[in-house]
Parts: structure tokens; C-alpha cells; sequence
């Protein structure tokens, strides 16, 4: 009986399991037809298009010709990436952070590598990297940091930022990380054509030397793999070691802390990070890398003091050092105000371009981007941020209602008929409690 996919794709992340040095060479015959048609299957149809403009109802139109076409062409080197597409997005500091948008069917072939891939890098990388892993989560990452804080010996934490990480890794060194566990060139080749394809932006193609296109499928693999040699065997191998206290890393992508438990420890690593990655093309940000005093120690020193306990931004939230009900020291989480202020105003921007939906239509988004934001957001200490959150979201498609022209004002008590009949979901606690559902007090408009 011939061995299925999801076989052959167990051996190999038991081959990389047994063996943490054993570099794969014949493994791109595994990228078949079948293996296409699974990656087909598992892209998101109604993403944003290519430069070609082809959809993914357009391709599915003949999806076994097509796939077929485009297994002969990759297995015979023929296989042409295509310039991706620009779009940029608005970022909490104003500015705005570029896409690149692949056409459908090199998102095809790239989820067909990140398939083939992902069995090997999944033994390699260590329990602190939580960002683009299948079963890992930010809740996840943001929960150990919690129990770690609350009940471990965590008394400095290190928030470091690197500056346009995506942009600045260093090609060259990124292949030959590919190269200490691949040894196949069809497959690194191909690899390869991903990195130096252009950018086409606003009809210009632009070639850049340096990155990786954020946006493209494969662009979350190839960061983690970086940053897993560049930081977290690093600090596994060579800083652990060397340290007096204990020492933690938290990595979410780019996003990560490190928490110590001795001062001089944590001094140490602030000293050399920045050489350790200078030497991998990235650079921190000097003004939102920080150490500063967190855990017990910081807050009992502030019950005697007086004084405030420093804070620190992970994932969207900021984390504050406080106390549970019954008095023991936890860490609390709010979200950010810059994340709480940049939701919000996408909530006004989609009203107001919107108000004159009919109200289910506007009652069904409103619905879906509310429970959305209690998914992520909604965690125990967190309550008054989402109850916030809430009451806004209702104010502003109350003000939104009241300027739909001619129609005229919507009087209060109308309104709050139209929020029985068009029911927006209540807060609720979605990490640590299981539809927990939040009380709400006071006037809600």
C-alpha cells in the first residue's frame, strides 16, 4: 500500500528529530500534484490578488489542468516567480508598512514548500517561539509570560524592538542557515527566486537586495527560521550558560522579551544584543528598547515607596505589575492604547462609510468585529479595555445612524430598540474561561 502525504511528511520530522544535523537532500519529489491541490486547499480564497488579477475562483475553474501545469514547470526548472504587488497599511505611528502581494499561483507553490518544510523546522525550533507555529498562539505566549512573572523568579525584563526586521535580513546569511538543514539546490534555488523577485509599486518594478517580502506565504517561515539562529539558539547555547540568574525568552516573530532574574545578567545581554544582531543585518530600536525592573521584587519595592511600577508592551498589550483578589501578586495586561485607539477608528471609518447599509448588515460586521476583538483581547485582567471597547463601538454607530441624511436623528429610545432587535455580543473573557460572559455597569450610551 503506497505511503500517503501526511506519511512521508511524519518521517521527515522524525528523521529531523532523531538527527538535529542531518541535511536534507532529496526532498522535493515530495511537492506532487496532491501536494499542490492540499496547499490550494488551505490558502485563503478571498485574499487580495496578484499582478495578474486572477482569483481564486478564476483557477479553480480549471484547478487540475492548472496545477498539473504548474508541477511540470517546477519539476523541470521552468517554474518563474512574478513580480508581487505593493500595498501598504496603516501602522500605530502614522506611518504606513508595505505588503507584497504574490499572484495565486506562486502562493501556491510557496504553501507547498512551507508544507514540505514546516515537519523539519518544527523539531528544530525551541518552546520560546510562539509566532507562526501551527497549536501556538499569542495567548499561549502571553499566558507563560504571566506564570513565568507571577510565580517564577523573573525580576528584570528586557522588551527589545528590531527595527523593519522583515526588510533587513541579509539574504545571503538566511540561505546559508537554509543550507545547514536543506542540501537540496532544485529546492534552495527555487527558494531563491522568491527572495530577489521584484515589487511592483505604483507600475514601478523595484528590485531590492535585502529581505524578505512581507506578505508573501512563505515570507513567516523564513523569519522564524532567521531569528531561530540569529536570537534563540544563541541565547539557548551561548548566553544561557553564562549567566548568573535565570534567564527567559519570549518571541512572537519579531515581537519579543527577555526576562532575568539578576540585574548584571540583564545589563550583560543589553550590552551585546545589538552586536550580536549588527552581525545579522538588524538593528534595535533605541527608543522602544528598554530594560527596566518588573516582577515581585518591583512591585513590593513600590508598595514601600510609593512610586509606580514600570510597564512593558508585548503582543498589544501593556503589562503592569498588580495583585489578585486575594492579594497575591499577578501580572495584569490592559491593551494598548495605541492598539485600543487604531481599532477604534477603523470601527468610525467602517460606519461612516457604511451607515447607509440596512441595519443587519451593519449589525452582522459590527457583531463579527466585535468578537473578534473580545478573541484576542479578552483576558481576565483586561476587562474594563473590552467593556470600553464596547460601549464606544455602540456610541459611534449611534452617532454614525444619526447622519444618514434625510432620514433624520435616531432618538435614544429608538435606538436602543434597534440594539434588542439587532443584538451586539457582550463582552466576554475569551482566554482562561470558556464563554465567560462579562457583567456590564453603569449607562452603556
Amino acid at each position: 500500500m503506497p505511503e500517503t502525504l501526511s506519511t512521508k511528511l511524519n518521517r521527515l520530522a522524525e528523521t529531523a528529530k532523531k538527527d538535529p544535523r542531518f541535511q536534507f537532500r532529496t526532498i522535493a519529489h515530495l511537492i506532487t500534484v496532491e501536494m499542490l491541490r492540499r496547499s490550494f486547499r488551505e490558502l485563503r480564497k478571498d485574499a487580495a490578488c496578484g499582478v495578474d488579477g486572477i482569483t481564486a475562483k478564476e483557477y479553480e475553474q480549471n484547478l487540475e489542468g492548472n496545477l498539473i501545469d504548474l508541477h511540470c514547470r517546477m519539476k523541470e526548472m521552468r517554474y518563474q516567480a512574478q513580480p508581487l504587488r505593493r500595498v501598504y497599511i496603516p501602522k500605530e505611528d502614522g506611518k504606513q508598512r508595505p505588503l507584497s502581494i504574490p499572484v495565486l499561483e506562486d502562493k501556491i507553490a510557496e504553501k507547498a514548500v512551507v508544507n514540505l518544510l514546516n515537519p523539519i523546522y518544527e523539531s528544530d525550533f525551541l518552546p520560546c517561539s510562539y509566532g507562526y507555529r501551527k497549536g501556538r498562539s499569542p495567548q499561549d505566549a502571553l499566558q507563560a509570560i504571566s506564570t513565568n512573572i507571577s510565580v517564577g523568579k523573573t525580576k528584570y525584563v528586557l522588551e527589545a524592538d528590531i527595527q523593519v526586521y522583515f526588510g533587513s535580513v541579509v539574504r545571503k546569511q538566511l540561505m546559508e542557515i537554509l543550507q545547514k538543514r536543506i542540501g537540496e539546490k532544485n529546492l534552495l534555488r527555487l527558494i531563491g527566486k522568491w527572495l530577489h523577485v521584484g515589487v511592483l509599486d505604483d507600475g514601478r518594478l523595484q528590485v531590492n537586495k535585502s529581505g524578505i517580502h512581507q506578505g508573501s506565504v512563505i515570507s513567516p517561515l523564513l523569519a522564524n527560521v532567521y531569528l531561530h539562529e540569529v536570537l534563540d539558539l544563541w541565547v539557548e547555547q551561548v548566553v544561557k550558560p553564562r549567566m548568573k540568574g535565570e534567564i527567559k525568552l519570549y518571541r512572537f516573530a519579531d515581537d519579543l522579551i527577555i526576562c532575568f532574574e539578576n540585574k548584571e545578567d540583564a545589563e550583560r545581554v543589553l550590552k551585546v544584543l545589538p552586536k550580536r544582531f549588527e552581525k545579522y543585518g538588524l538593528t534595535l530600536h533605541p527608543e522602544k528598547t528598554k530594560l527596566i525592573e518588573f516582577g515581585r521584587s518591583a512591585w513590593s519595592k513600590s508598595l514601600r515607596t510609593g512610586s509606580k511600577p514600570e510597564t512593558f508592551n508585548f503582543l498589544g498589550f501593556t503589562h503592569n505589575c498588580g495583585t489578585s483578589r486575594k492579594g497575591k501578586f499577578v501580572v495584569q495586561v490592559r491593551t494598548m492604547r495605541k492598539r485600543l485607539a487604531r481599532s477604534l477608528k477603523k470601527v468610525n471609518e467602517w460606519c461612516r462609510m457604511n451607515r447607509h447599509q440596512p441595519l443587519q448588515i451593519q449589525g452582522q460586521r459590527l457583531s463579527q468585529i466585535l468578537r473578534g476583538h473580545y478573541n484576542y483581547y479578552g483576558r481576565r485582567s483586561n476587562t474594563w479595555c473590552i467593556r470600553q471597547f464596547y460601549r464606544i463601538v455602540r456610541r459611534i454607530w449611534w452617532k454614525w445612524l444619526n447622519r444618514r441624511g434625510r432620514k433624520g436623528k435616531v432618538p435614544l429610545e429608538r435606538f436602543r430598540k434597534i440594539l434588542l432587535r439587532y443584538k451586539l455580543p457582550l463582552p466576554r473573557i475569551a482566554a482562561g474561561a470558556r464563554n465567560s460572559q462579562l457583567l456590564l455597569f453603569g449607562e452603556l450610551i
